[in-house]
């Protein structure tokens, strides 16, 4: 059985500090001027401050998760010196205490310095990829030493920023298309139009380090020497749902960039936006499907030994 609880966690700070990063770099590439600001048609102040809180709450469950799990005990019967311990007396809880430093960061940043957006979405952007880039040290990224211990580091906080970007511009996306049809303004299709057009061009920069750095990593985890035993083993089976699904991602990323986003040019030229808005929305909910799925199973991966293990 595995440690639900562990991999709930997990599946929460992975989607909480990739939308942290992600929303604020969408901003950044892809809306303008008063676009950015914090009562924009995103919301960035309230929404990036309320993501930034949760990160933190979830950062303390998962730390008293795995003081539960060191300790062999429920969750609910971890007591505070085991969790004090972990957190000052070991290597993850400098990470730990990381993580949290640039949470609060954000959170500050959220809150002020939105007299210029521009600024408040950098400071939140680099901060929140602090945070995000921690969790390489929470997985199988930092189980090696040497230079392969770092080349592997490298590749885990490379993949974990390219989703990130990813992650957040599917949720920005969502918020944008799936506006109520009475606040679907033409200025506002324009912005939509705009938007999934900048992303396009951003996408394909993220698709390239997503399969370089997940090449990377398989390497060091499983290893040729493993890959006719692979699905045998649990870990392989997880690997290739996690893959097949990001294929499905990789096609909808195609069909949205080359036929659905033109369409939608198309149909505000003719003024008959609801059929290609309609097949946009399907689209984003089919691809939002596969990577949260990806990130659960990413979540669950990282509990169990990989091929290259030996265990």
């Amino acid at each position: 059985m595995p440690d639900i609880i562990a991999i709930a966690v997990r599946l929460g700070l992975y989607l909480d500090l990739m939308l942290l990063f992600g929303l604020p770099m969408f901003g950044l590439y892809t809306l303008r001027g008063t676009e950015r600001a914090s009562g924009s048609v995103l919301r960035f102040r309230p929404v990036l401050a309320t993501i930034a809180l949760a990160g933190i709450v979830l950062s303390i469950l998962g730390m008293i998760a795995l003081a539960a799990s060191m300790g062999g005990v429920p969750v609910d019967q971890v007591d505070r010196a085991t969790v004090n311990l972990l957190i000052s007396g070991t290597a993850i809880g400098t990470v730990w205490q990381v993580r949290v430093a640039a949470l609060l960061l954000v959170l500050y940043f959220s809150i002020v310095g939105w007299r210029r957006p521009a600024f408040a979405l950098w400071s939140v952007s680099v901060t929140a990829a602090i945070a995000l880039a921690t969790l390489a040290w929470t997985g199988h990224g930092a189980a090696d030493e040497g230079l392969w211990g770092w080349i592997h580091l490298g590749a885990d906080i490379t993949h974990l920023l390219a989703a990130g970007i990813w992650i957040g511009a599917l949720s920005a996306l969502c918020l944008l298309i799936f506006r109520p049809a009475a606040r679907m303004a033409i200025d506002h299709v324009h912005l939509s139009h705009r938007a999934l057009d900048g992303f396009a061009k951003v996408g394909s920069i993220v698709v390239g380090l997503l399969i370089l750095s997940g090449f990377i990593n398989s390497w060091i985890l499983v290893g040729p020497s493993n890959l006719a035993a692979l699905f045998t083993s649990l870990y392989g089976v997880l690997l290739a749902v996690k893959l097949v699904l990001f294929g499905a991602m990789l096609f909808l990323a195609a069909a949205n960039r080359f036929f659905l986003t033109p369409a939608l040019a198309g149909a505000i030229e003719t003024g008959d936006i609801s059929s290609a808005i309609g097949s946009l929305r399907r689209s984003l909910i089919v691809e939002s499907g596969c990577a949260l799925t990806i990130l659960a199973l990413v979540a669950w991966l990282g509990l169990l030994a990989p091929p290259a293990s030996g265990m």
